[in-house]
C-alpha cells in the first residue's frame, strides 16, 4: 500500500504511527501518559535548547514516550551515552531502546527518580528535561520530584517542563524555585510553552 507523502515526499507514517501508540497508551492509561499526542518537533527543539552540549555530564529525561525531545537532544549534539530516560510504558521503552541505540532507557517512576536510576548516573547531570503530565499529582509531589532532580545536577542546571497550562506546573517559591517560562508555541498540538526552573 502507498503512504500518503508529506512535505517534499517524507512518509507520514512514523509520525501517524507515534500519534496511535499515545492515543492507545492515554486511553489505558491517562494519568500516567498525560497527552494524547507526542510533542511537536518545534516544541521538542525548544525543550532541547535550553540544556548546552558543550556541558560535560549526562542528561536526565523524564517520560521520553516515543522519543521527539531525546532526537532533538540528538541532533541538539548529545551523544547517546549521555542520554539517561526514565519512561513508566513499558512498550515504549521497547520503542526507545530500538530508535535510539546507546541511550539508556530505564523503566521505573520518575517520582522515584534517585531509586530508578539507581546510581547509573556516571556523574551529576547537567539538566533534567520532562514531558510528566505534572499536573496529575499533587503540588508536593511535584516540588519533591523536582528537588530530587536539582540533587543530582550541577547548581544551577535547568529542569525543562513543558505544559499546555497557563500557569506554572512546578509551585514557584521565592529563594527556592526559579522559573522562566518560553513564549507559546502555537505550531505545537495543542499549543503549549516551556517552563524553565532553576534552584538558587
Amino acid at each position: 500500500m502507498l503512504q500518503s507523502p508529506g512535505r517534499r515526499g517524507v512518509p507520514h507514517k512514523p509520525r501517524l504511527n507515534d500519534e496511535i501508540r499515545f492515543l492507545q497508551s492515554w486511553f489505558q492509561n491517562p494519568l500516567k501518559t498525560g497527552a494524547v499526542s507526542p510533542s511537536g518537533r518545534a516544541l521538542a527543539r525548544l525543550m532541547a535548547g535550553y540544556l548546552d552540549p558543550n556541558q560535560d555530564g549526562p542528561v536526565i529525561e523524564l517520560g521520553p514516550g516515543t522519543g521527539p525531545v531525546t532526537k532533538a537532544l540528538l541532533n541538539r549534539g548529545f551523544a547517546p551515552e549521555r542520554l539517561f530516560l526514565i519512561e513508566y510504558n513499558r512498550e515504549f521503552c521497547g520503542l526507545l531502546r530500538r530508535r535510539y541505540p546507546g541511550v539508556t532507557v530505564i523503566q521505573g517512576d520518575a517520582y522515584e527518580m534517585r531509586r530508578t536510576l539507581k546510581d547509573q548516573l556516571p556523574g551529576p547531570a547537567v539538566g533534567t528535561i520532562s514531558s510528566l503530565p505534572l499536573f496529575t499529582r499533587s503540588p508536593q509531589d511535584r516540588e519533591r520530584m523536582v528537588n530530587e532532580a536539582f540533587d543530582l545536577c550541577i547548581p544551577s542546571a535547568p529542569f525543562v517542563q513543558f505544559t499546555y497550562a497557563v500557569v506554572s506546573p512546578v509551585p514557584l517559591k521565592h529563594g527556592e524555585i526559579h522559573g522562566e517560562r518560553s513564549p507559546r508555541v502555537w505550531w505545537n498540538l495543542p499549543p503549549a510553552r516551556v517552563w524553565a526552573y532553576r534552584r538558587p
